[in-house]
């Protein structure tokens, strides 16, 4: 029923967008310069039409957070999302350092085997940073970009960097910890009801994965994704903004900062939402996003 990729704590899940999505995952074993071998990495692709849309997920998460965006998409435009490296259930080296360069590399390995032509890109929380490095790295590749609560406008934090042993195992015991990780998914919502058990299945299922300790220490020691500011002003693309106005992980004063450095980028906040409208509000994200799409003369 499943992918042998997943672990079998799939079959726990309950809501339709999840196990759809599950059923769809698939693999690839993509070439990089990172080392000589392909690294698997997961992957759906939905939909067909216009400009393709690139989903990018956010930290300690896999594609799995755009369970419920996903499909209201597809039915427009061909939809692809990827685990990021180091992160989802993508394969994961111990040999290999995790750090932006690599995630950047990785994807734009990704670009090229899957898809070969420009994306709207459209990146969530640390997706967002991870969208912004890479059109700034890989202009070529983007038609447009959307950011979602994202991250890369204020510095991130550098605790990570300190994380010897044994604090690094506590850390990520700490973050492995059910309980811990509910409370996450609830700040991250305004409806707190969204914060379901099927929830919780979808954003733990990568921590089964070998070396998922490691590669998070090894991540958070690189410092991770800092600020682009400085570099925003770069970006020729079109750009979309989507907030929620009741963030609590990431607040609401970083979409000013966006909307000040990008003059030309259009900003849209949803109402009554946390961190993640592409989980707590899909169909007004979905909204925005193909008015965007259409907009940009992305036909369908």
């Amino acid at each position: 029923m499943f992918p042998d990729i997943l672990p079998f704590l799939t079959q726990q899940l309950t809501e339709p967008t999840s196990i759809e999505l599950a059923q769809q995952l698939k693999t690839e074993p993509i070439r990089t310069a990172l080392r000589p071998e392909p690294i698997i990495t997961p992957y759906v692709n939905q939909g067909q039409g216009g400009t393709p849309i690139l989903l990018l997920h956010g930290f300690d998460s896999s594609l799995f957070e755009f369970r419920r965006l996903l499909p209201l998409l597809s039915a427009y435009y061909e939809i692809w999302a990827v685990d990021l490296l180091g992160f989802g259930l993508t394969e994961r080296d111990p040999n290999l350092n995790l750090n932006p360069q690599t995630i950047r590399t990785h994807l734009h390995s990704c670009w090229q085997t899957l898809i070969q032509q420009p994306v709207v890109l459209v990146g969530a929380s640390m997706g967002g940073a991870v969208a912004l490095d890479f059109v700034l790295a890989y202009p070529e590749a983007v038609r447009a970009l959307v950011l979602i609560d994202s991250a890369g406008v204020s510095s991130g934090p550098v605790m990570g960097k300190f994380l010897f042993p044994p604090l690094d195992f506590l850390a990520t015991e700490f973050l492995r910890n059910p309980q811990v990780r509910q409370k996450i998914s609830e700040n991250a919502y305004f409806d707190k009801r969204l914060a379901s058990a099927d929830a919780q299945i979808c954003a733990a299922l990568h921590l089964e994965t070998p070396s998922w300790r490691r590669a998070l220490i090894n991540f958070a020691k690189s410092g991770g994704y800092g600020n682009f500011s400085l570099r925003l002003p770069e970006i020729q693309q079109k750009i979309l903004i989507l907030w929620g106005d009741q963030d609590r992980i990431l607040g609401t004063k970083d979409a000013a900062k966006f909307q000040q450095k990008l003059p030309g980028a259009k900003l849209v906040w949803l109402k009554n939402c946390g961190h993640v409208p592409h989980l707590e509000q899909p169909q007004a994200t979905a909204a925005s996003i193909l008015e965007f799409c259409r907009a940009e003369n992305a036909p369908e």
